[in-house]
Parts: structure tokens; C-alpha cells; sequence
């Protein structure tokens, strides 16, 4: 069997909550736009607006196309697999993670959002996941640390000085979810389930207890400062050269 060695090279593009602007809103489909005006608050009016919009004009750059042509089919794995053994879920709006469909199809995409920033990953032909969690030590880390981290996890964890345990749960956190968000099982994949190697050290998956994990992944942290922790996963053996793009750049891809 050959392996494939080309390296693959993922997109994280970067927006700051700033960059939203009601005129994204026509780049939105009318499902997209309903759903947006559901959202009470307008910081998450703003991040769903530019987490939708930024997706569909880094597509349509890719795919050669008009943005209005780009479209998604959103699948839930877990729904899928609940579908599989007979059982049936209650929630029968469409959900789950998208996938870019028309002149996109074949391109993979994550959106993650928290406080200022909104982060969109793109990848060729392989699932990609991308994390970014705000560090507070307002939540009781302690007690999601419980049903968050595996044993192992939950160990290197309280091994740590007090003052360093809430960026490193969040670390954790972040480096899970991106790991569950590629897969396209998200937080209903559990977290537990999941183990990777302690925020302090370079990022790999450790072990995947029970089904639904990936034959193969690559794993790293992404820089956004100090009060944030980031992560992205590909689900890939091949060499990864990551691009990533400025907030700059991204302002102006929102801008054209």
C-alpha cells in the first residue's frame, strides 16, 4: 500500500466580532438569516453571522464561484448513528455539522466561536474541526473537569499549580471538542471519551474509548493569546502545512 506523503495545507482564517456588518446578512440563506434573528443577544447575532458569511466567501474563493452559490447540508452523526439501530431523535430541524454542497462540495469546514473572536477552519477532501475557548476562572473548572477530562487527564490536571489549572482545563477542552467537531459528533460525542496529551505538552490524541474514532488525526494548538485556548483537528496520516490568516486578511475577505 503507498502512502500518500503530499502534505495537506488546512485554512484557519481568524474575525474579530468587530468585522460583523448587517450587509453580510445577504450572503446568508433564508434558513440562516431566520435562524440569525432568532438569537436573543447581538454578540451571538454577530458571531453566527460571521461564521456563516466568512464560511461562504472562503468557499466561493476556492470553488471559483459567487458566494450565494455556496450551500451546505448540515448532518448530525449522532442522529445518524441513533438512526442506524431503529431509534429516533426529537429534534427534526436540520443540525449538526456543515457540509459545503454545489461548486463547494468536496471542501471541509469548522466554525468555533468564543468572546471576541470567531475562527472558520477549511480543508480539502478531509475532515477538519477547529476549537477556541475563552479562560475564565469565574466557571467552577473543578467540577467540569469531572464529567470533561478522562482519568488520565484528571490526573496530569490536578498535578498542576492551582493557578494554572484554568487554562489548562480549557486547553483540554479545546483540543477534545476540535478532535469530536471533525468526526462530526461534537459535544454529544463525549468528552470523556476522548483523551489527548496535557495542554503543556505538543498536542496528540492519546486514546478514543468506544466506537466513532478517527483511524488517523493530527492535532495543534493555535495561538490567540493569552486569554484564550485553540485548537485544530485533521483527520489525516499525511503531513499537515497549516495557512493561517491574519484578522487583517479576513477583514478584508468580509469587506469584498
Amino acid at each position: 500500500m503507498t502512502v500518500d506523503s503530499t502534505p495537506l495545507a488546512p485554512t484557519v482564517w481568524w474575525a474579530r466580532t468587530s468585522d460583523a456588518d448587517s450587509r453580510l446578512l445577504r450572503l446568508l440563506d433564508e434558513g440562516e438569516q431566520a435562524r440569525n434573528a432568532r438569537f436573543r443577544q447581538q454578540a451571538d447575532r454577530d458571531r453566527h453571522l460571521l461564521g456563516r458569511s466568512l464560511a461562504r466567501l472562503a468557499l466561493a474563493d476556492l470553488a471559483g464561484c459567487p458566494p450565494e452559490k455556496v450551500t451546505f447540508d448540515l448532518r448530525c452523526r449522532s442522529c445518524e448513528d441513533k438512526a442506524r439501530t431503529g431509534a429516533r431523535g426529537g429534534d427534526e430541524e436540520p443540525h449538526g455539522k456543515p457540509h459545503p454542497s454545489g461548486p463547494a462540495q468536496g471542501w471541509e469546514v469548522s466554525v468555533s466561536h468564543s468572546g471576541d473572536w470567531v475562527a472558520l477552519a477549511v480543508s480539502e477532501g478531509v475532515p477538519v474541526g477547529i476549537d477556541v475557548e475563552g479562560v475564565t476562572a469565574a466557571r467552577d473548572v473543578e467540577g467540569l473537569a469531572d464529567y470533561t477530562l478522562a482519568e488520565e487527564e484528571r490526573r496530569a490536571w490536578l498535578l498542576l499549580p492551582a493557578q494554572e489549572r484554568a487554562t489548562a482545563f480549557f486547553g483540554y477542552w479545546a483540543r477534545k471538542e476540535a478532535l469530536l467537531k471533525a468526526t462530526g459528533l461534537g459535544l454529544s460525542g463525549g468528552l470523556r471519551r476522548v483523551a489527548v496529551s496535557p495542554p503543556h505538552t505538543p498536542a496528540r490524541l492519546l486514546s478514543w474509548e468506544g466506537g466513532g474514532g478517527p483511524d488517523a488525526a493530527w492535532l495543534s494548538d493555535l495561538d490567540r493569546g493569552t486569554a484564550y485556548r485553540s485548537a485544530l483537528a485533521v483527520l489525516t496520516d499525511r503531513p499537515v502545512e497549516l495557512v493561517v490568516r491574519t484578522p487583517r486578511e479576513t477583514a478584508a475577505l468580509l469587506g469584498s
